[in-house]
């Protein structure tokens, strides 16, 4: 006999390492695996990206995933949908200033102009509601070109030290800079981290908050989630490992 969904508990997922390979299209194993734990649990997407990379990597377009999970959210949960229907949307610039985002913005670019690195391609900031995305390779980088950034970042920590400089730079500007994904720095105010979308999720009065991603250790965009006390934070090292600690937490019956 099929177990009942349990409407006191929701799953939470980061995307990019979580539930697709960086910036790919999930899988269909992965997408029919969410399925099925939807009919033991609730599931939400917390994606650091914008809705259109959300949509492209969950391989839908924007009216039928926002649909098919209780809840969707982008930008760090800063433009929420629930059940299909928006709930919440931030603004970086009503709430920081054109003045200040122009200063991160202009060092941002000074300090890359200074780096060396094994390529460098287009769209070094990209400007979202919520937050500013900075990419020392360029977000138009292949996916030959990222992976060699990747190596490159993990052996010089890049970002590690970037990430440091910002701080220093900026110690007082109320801003967090974040390691997100495979290449990139998010930048928003504090407090606009994944945590954000708790308040939403926890007006759907679940007992248990599970949250599973990659990026969980200090620095990355999926700590301070991860490590906060409403929820039960689960580290992944890919898709197949987030289905293999899912598949040992609901489907072992």
């Amino acid at each position: 006999m099929a177990s009942q969904r349990d409407t006191s508990t929701i799953c939470l997922f980061d995307v990019d390492g979580t539930l697709t390979a960086a910036r790919q299209v999930i899988k269909p194993e992965m997408e029919e695996f969410l399925d099925k734990l939807k009919t033991r649990v609730a599931v939400g997407l917390v994606g650091g990206s914008d809705l259109v990379k959300i949509m492209e990597q969950m391989g839908g377009n924007k009216d039928v995933i926002i649909k098919k999970f209780d809840y969707v959210f982008a930008e760090n949960g800063l433009v929420a949908y629930k059940d299909g229907e928006q709930i919440g949307q931030q603004n970086i610039l009503k709430q920081c200033g054109e003045e200040l985002l122009q200063k991160v913005i202009n060092f941002a670019l000074q300090y890359m102009a200074q780096l060396q690195l094994p390529c460098k391609r287009g769209t070094f900031v990209e400007f979202r509601s919520s937050m500013i995305n900075i990419c020392p390779v360029g977000r138009s980088c292949s996916q030959a070109e990222r992976n060699q950034f990747v190596e490159f970042d993990t052996k010089n920590k890049i970002r590690e030290k970037f990430v440091g400089e910002l701080y220093k730079t900026f110690p007082d500007a109320g801003l967090q800079f974040a390691i997100g994904g495979q290449i990139s720095i998010d930048v928003f105010p504090i407090g606009w981290d994944k945590t954000y979308c708790l308040q939403y999720v926890e007006k759907g009065g679940y007992k248990s908050i599970h949250f599973f991603g990659d990026k969980t250790q200090k620095g990355g965009n999926d700590h301070e989630i991860y490590e906060d006390n409403r929820t039960i934070g689960h580290t992944v090292t890919s898709p197949e490992d987030t289905r293999k600690q899912l598949t040992d937490l609901y489907f072992t019956d």
